[in-house]
């Protein structure tokens, strides 16, 4: 993530800021998370995507720092015993994670950061960072639309859709753990709904930076 690549939101001298937040939607595959994040990374200067640091190779095509931080193995286990990933997973053979220091400056900057992220990942940004974050559950309209939208992507064979399937179910049972839930019944409509929960928890009084002084001034 580099807010830096990004025009900086106004701050101007005496007024209110505003302290970034962690977005976070999770759904299970199919159910329109990335159609929803793409929507709200084109149409928000504010809004940034985090960017997850990974053992992994690079892929090709794949840029250092903007698909991913391609980190060895020994940097990222001493990234974890430092407390300086706000989460982090394991996926087969490679390690997964947030970097911390990235995030923090993109929120003291006032940007918010968008994350896509299972459960398991909001569950640990929740315990390391709740304050700053807004969680966002996307669920299907139906089990037999989310088959039908995992069929029409034509990417998968039947049996690589059974498990998806499979692991809907559980990926969906964790849906009272976040603060807002949007069933994706039409996309335009999901995106909306995501925006307007942006909208408004970027007013909460807690994020506004100075609204003290500023209220205060107001009553002179």
């Amino acid at each position: 993530m580099s807010p830096q690549a990004t025009p900086a939101p106004s701050r101007r001298p005496g007024r209110i800021q505003r302290r970034g937040l962690m977005l976070v939607l999770s759904s299970p595959s199919g159910a329109g998370k990335t159609t929803i994040a793409r929507a709200l990374l084109d149409g928000d200067r504010n809004l940034v995507m985090s960017v997850s640091a990974t053992t992994r190779p690079p892929r090709p095509g794949e840029v250092p720092g903007r698909d991913y931080h391609f980190l060895g193995h020994a940097e990222f286990e001493a990234m974890i015993r430092d407390g300086q990933l706000l989460e982090h997973a394991r996926v087969f053979d490679n390690m997964y994670g947030t970097p911390r220091q990235p995030v923090e400056e993109a929120l003291v900057g006032g940007w918010d950061v968008l994350f896509d992220i299972d459960w398991q990942g909001t569950q640990q940004l929740r315990q390391n960072a709740r304050a700053d974050l807004v969680s966002i559950f996307i669920l299907p309209p139906s089990v037999a639309e989310l088959e039908q939208r995992l069929r029409s992507r034509a990417q998968d064979s039947d049996e690589v859709v059974r498990k998806r399937m499979a692991k809907a179910g559980d990926e969906m049972s964790h849906w009272p753990e976040y603060d807002y839930i949007v069933v994706n019944s039409d996309i335009g409509a999901s995106v909306e709904a995501v925006q307007s929960i942006l909208a408004a928890e970027r007013l909460k009084r807690e994020r506004q930076i100075g609204l003290a002084d500023f209220v205060n001034d107001l009553r002179g």
